[in-house]
């Protein structure tokens, strides 16, 4: 027996000394390194998404292999840029089969950054069609076979700028992949404009010489990114692998497009499809809001477990301890990168995490009151807590990892933190807690084991009130959703509608009709304008087009003296919107099946069926109170109501468990008896889960910040909803399919 208790207690010391030391520091430190990555949206810095434009690479023709070397050399190009720009620890990687992920942790101004990467820089030369009738034509619709429609921005004297139309060579003649180098350089004439010079390989200045020595007296202009910069005419037979582009350039501009070529020119035309910025005085607050929380969150658990349970309180709070360095540990020690979602999930688990505890002390609970010793009712208490525990916890599971398979960034950050956090918390419930006892047991008799007790030997009849509830609910679903509906496209955010969102910060307060005014004047009368948070020196724009720096530029012009810092920026294109609305739709599907399947599996499927009814009931009303209160749909907020299914499935498998129990001992009783039995039985536990957990949601919506304040509501409002369906929907479905078909 000793010998047993020391080799768990071995193992115990081990995982909890090796944790330890990947979590110590968690973050940097003016001395070390943190053992934890932090994402952007802590540390601030820009995320950005490009995808291969479609229609130009079919235009250009490149097969499935050419495409892939393509968007390869892409990549290289791009990092070679970002290079020059001193930026430490970039992330740059291939997403699917056409799109470029760039993540840039802890940039000060991203502005520039974004501006030298974002400039794609596509060079082409083109040769240029003169004849006035063909250019006629083409500005009337009929552009010529073989030729495009392009044009030049030319600025006078005054500063207003024009569109002069070009029609040039569909084909480009030469692309800048053919670039060796380019350095800015002042222009020829004594005039002494900024210019970019450039250098073609070997290959590209034989290419460059037979263009020109083909085409002396014609005009070959010179496209960036779609667009004419130049179009000058060939004079002579240029042999030596050297030209330059010539353009109405700051000495700025000619410094950022002289990085952008001398990285080399991208292969291939790329668009922008997701664009997020983070300031890192934002992140910090973050960092420091999230922290505060779960602190707050923590001590809030700590003491109501430990005044409540006593003893064993103790012990669950010890347990929580370490599940905490365990879940900091894995994450240092695999490297895995912490958002403020995940902060939210570990804050989540410090609730969740009791809830095991709450079980199995409950269970000893009834087995000290069935007349066994101490002794005899923690081993006979842990026992039958352990099914119940392994089910309830494997369902929240699913959910985590369908969440990561189909969700992306922050998501993935929120599912990786629960995942963790739920085996820990398994971990320590089961084997840790359990050793304690033990080594208790053995130091000294356990002759009792005090705990307070919320619910006595209830006997509600909840079945009996089972048809006032549903239409309770359904009063409830009709009025949310047929709100939801009215609200539409309103009811989502960015991530799955597109366009653009900016948050600025003021020093002094900026009044939202002052805003909108002068807003006005630019297009964006339609632009949506509200404070952000609990203070009025926080302000959030949404607008439809992609126009944040435009929006920034503009307000920082006409608000000089309110002092206005950018602290975020998030953009997405249409495309990566409904495809977040598809990922979204498919994370909620395959959660719900597997769900089913495995609740079926360890269940029947009628329990299942009443398990899924449930969640679907939770979801709906969820979601109609979201609508009420005019919030809006975002990714993280997709999560949320994902992990609302897990916990609510995790209470109604809990009910489910104890009416399996009670339907082997009670043969003799009805369904409706028995399930009314198993509800008040379980509902101390129910009560107390739903309380802990309920704790650490109000620190995280009362202290997380205005960030992660949606995300919040949603668990707060899902956690109470979903408690209720455990007892009030998923059993009386339960019953109704439980019974005989009429003859």
């Amino acid at each position: 027996m000793k010998r047993n208790i020391l080799i768990k207690s071995g193992i115990i010391a081990v995982i909890l000394a090796v944790s330890a030391y990947f979590s110590y520091p968690p973050f940097d430190t003016a001395y070390q390194k943190g053992k934890i990555n932090l994402g952007l949206d802590l540390k601030g810095g820009v995320h950005l998404v490009w995808q291969l434009d479609r229609k130009k690479i079919e235009a250009m023709g490149l097969t499935a292999t050419m495409k892939t070397d393509s968007i390869n050399r892409a990549v290289e190009v791009i990092r070679n840029r970002i290079d020059s720009l001193g930026i430490s620890e970039p992330s740059i990687y291939i997403q699917g089969t056409d799109r470029i992920v760039v993540q840039l942790p802890g940039i000060d101004d991203p502005a520039e950054a974004i501006k030298t990467i974002q400039g794609v820089a596509f060079l082409e030369f083109r040769l240029v069609n003169d004849d006035e009738q063909k250019l006629t034509e083409a500005k009337n619709g009929k552009v010529p076979l073989g030729w495009e429609l392009k044009y030049q921005i030319i600025t006078d004297d005054r500063g207003e700028k024009t569109k002069r139309p070009i029609l040039v060579k569909a084909k480009a003649a030469l692309t800048g992949d053919l670039l060796e180098s380019a350095y800015p350089t002042a222009g020829g004439g004594g005039l002494g404009m900024p210019e970019v010079g450039i250098e073609f390989t070997r290959e590209g200045a034989k290419r460059f010489a037979k263009v020109t020595s083909d085409n002396v007296g014609k005009r070959l202009a010179i496209l960036l990114d779609d667009v004419v910069i130049s179009a000058p005419v060939i004079r002579t037979a240029i042999k030596g692998g050297k030209a330059v582009i010539q353009g109405q350039f700051t000495s700025k501009e000619v410094q950022r497009l002289s990085r952008q070529l001398s990285g080399g020119a991208l292969p291939v035309p790329l668009v922008l499809i997701d664009n997020r910025s983070i300031s890192p005085s934002l992140g910090k607050d973050s960092i420091k809001k999230g922290i505060y929380a779960a602190v707050f969150g923590f001590i809030l658990v700590v003491l109501f477990m430990g005044i409540y349970y006593m003893l064993a309180g103790l012990i669950a709070n010890f347990a929580l301890c370490v599940n905490l360095v365990i879940i900091t540990g894995v994450l240092g020690s695999l490297g895995f990168t912490l958002t403020l979602p995940g902060i939210a999930g570990i804050i989540l688990t410090i609730g969740m995490a009791v809830d095991a505890n709450v079980l199995i002390f409950e269970r000893i609970r009834e087995e000290i009151l069935s007349g066994k010793t101490v002794h005899t009712a923690i081993a006979a208490g842990f026992k039958r807590a352990y099914v119940t525990i392994l089910d309830a916890n494997i369902t929240t599971l699913i959910t985590a990892a369908f969440l990561f398979k189909f969700g992306t960034g922050p998501v993935k950050g929120f599912a990786i933190t629960l995942s963790i956090g739920i085996i820990a918390s398994m971990f320590t419930a089961l084997f840790v807690s359990r050793v304690i006892f033990e080594i208790l047991s053995l130091k000294t008799e356990i002759k009792s084991l005090k705990m307070l007790r919320m619910v006595g030997n209830t006997k509600i009849d909840f079945i009996g009130k089972k048809n006032i509830m549903i239409i309770i609910s359904s009063i409830i679903i009709v009025i949310g959703m047929g709100y939801f509906i009215y609200r539409g496209n309103s009811n989502f955010g960015i991530d799955f509608q597109g366009g653009t969102l900016i948050q600025l910060k003021t020093e002094k307060v900026l009044t939202l009709d002052d805003l909108r005014s002068k807003l006005t004047q630019i297009g964006e009368e339609k632009s949506i304008i509200q404070y952000f948070g609990d203070s009025n020196h926080s302000i959030l724009i949404r607008s439809e087009a992609d126009s944040s720096e435009k929006l920034y530029n503009f307000i920082n012009k006409n608000f000089k003296d309110y002092g206005i810092k950018r602290e975020r920026t998030e953009f997405v294109g249409p495309a990566i919107g409904a495809e977040l609305r598809q990922q979204a739709l498919f994370v909620v599907f395959f959660a719900l099946c597997g769900i089913l399947l495995y609740v079926s599996w360890r269940f029947e499927f009628k329990f299942a069926i009443g398990a899924i009814i449930a969640l679907i009931h939770d979801v709906l009303i969820t979601l109609g109170i979201f609508a009420i209160t005019g919030r809006e749909i975002s990714l993280p907020i997709i999560a949320a109501i994902l992990t609302i299914v897990g916990y609510s499935l995790n209470d109604t498998i809990v009910v489910f468990d104890r009416i399996r129990e009670d339907l082997h001992i009670y043969k003799k009783y009805d369904l409706p008896t028995i399930i009314n039995m198993s509800i008040n039985q379980t509902l101390s536990r129910t009560l107390l889960t739903s309380i802990t957990t309920l704790l650490v949601v109000l620190s995280l919506y009362i202290f997380g910040g205005g960030v992660i304040n949606d995300f919040a509501f949603t668990l707060f409002i899902g956690i109470i909803v979903g408690t209720y369906s455990s007892v009030f929907i998923a059993s009386p479905v339960l019953i109704l399919l439980s019974k005989p078909k009429s003859a």
